[in-house]
């Protein structure tokens, strides 16, 4: 059986319709079972984009 990954922190967030969209897009592409799913790993392509230094791509 997989071990399954357990998410202790929970935070609320608002958002506009188009990133709700925008979201929803995302999941579908990359065939993402949840939305929690796919906000947790656009999260951390942001964290890993903003750690680079600049002009790094």
């Amino acid at each position: 059986m997989a071990k399954q990954t357990v998410y202790p922190i929970k935070k609320l967030v608002n958002l506009t319709e188009e990133q709700a969209t925008r979201i929803a897009d995302f999941r579908f592409a990359q065939r993402l079972q949840s939305e929690n799913e796919a906000i947790r790993r656009l999260i951390e392509i942001g964290l890993d984009a903003s750690a680079k230094p600049s002009g790094e791509d």
